[in-house]
């Protein structure tokens, strides 16, 4: 046991050393205590103060939702058809929408990913300070069905408020290749968040990288946690 947990201290001294703060780490910190969670707070604060602007994830083409796809998020034979519907500009309204519905609930959702921050141990901080995506890498791993759960009500809530579920309920009275396709309710909640949180994890992962690079301007705060100032 003590062996481990003398493995996991020189891990995270060595990774520290990216951080230029080898050798000034206070050895009795916790990974709260070390910045992690001020430093990837604020990278998952700009990351979803970002995305819940008007138009940001339909104005980004990397982190654009896409139609909902069933089975698969962008591809498919659902995918060629509903995107034939977009071409012939029947769907197109709905994208918009859709996007606009993600960004709603990009702004809605700080207090869930600040109480995944929240579970950072000690253990944790070797991985997420050895990586310039470390801490992003970490929420993905250890809390995205977490995180997916608790964002789906909020999607489901900006999708019903935006119109979405109405508008696609409309089209599929009028064009059959939508009610052939089978969605509902559910299969597009899941598609928009699935989609929506692959944006935010890239963003935040955008985020981490700018704040390392600059420590002493963006993240000085952190960085002072970080040395026990």
């Amino acid at each position: 046991m003590t062996s481990n947990i003398e493995w996991n201290r020189r891990k995270f001294i060595a990774g520290a050393g990216a951080l230029g703060v080898i050798g000034l780490l206070p050895m009795q910190a916790s990974a709260q205590g070390l910045g992690l969670g001020s430093l990837l707070g604020k990278a998952t604060d700009s990351a979803l103060d970002q995305l819940a602007q008007p138009g940001a994830f339909y104005g980004d083409k990397d982190v654009r939702i896409g139609l909902p796809i069933i089975g698969k998020k962008r591809g498919g034979l659902l995918g060629s058809v509903l995107n034939a519907g977009q071409k012939l500009g029947v769907l197109d309204g709905v994208t918009r929408k859709i996007n606009d519905a993600a960004g709603f609930a990009a702004g809605q959702a700080k207090p869930i990913f600040r109480d995944a921050i929240n579970n950072l141990s000690f253990n944790d901080a070797p991985g997420i300070v050895s990586k310039n995506d470390g801490g992003t890498r970490y929420l993905r791993t250890s809390s995205n069905d977490t995180l997916h759960a608790k964002l789906t009500p909020l999607v489901d809530s900006a999708l019903e408020e935006i119109g979405v579920y109405g508008e696609f309920e409309s089209l599929s009275s009028k064009h059959s290749f939508i009610s052939a396709a089978g969605l509902n309710r559910e299969s597009i909640n899941k598609s928009v968040t699935d989609q929506g949180l692959d944006g935010i994890f890239s963003y935040i992962a955008t985020e981490e990288r700018t704040f390392r690079k600059n420590p002493l301007g963006n993240i000085g705060g952190a960085l002072g946690d970080l040395l026990g100032s």
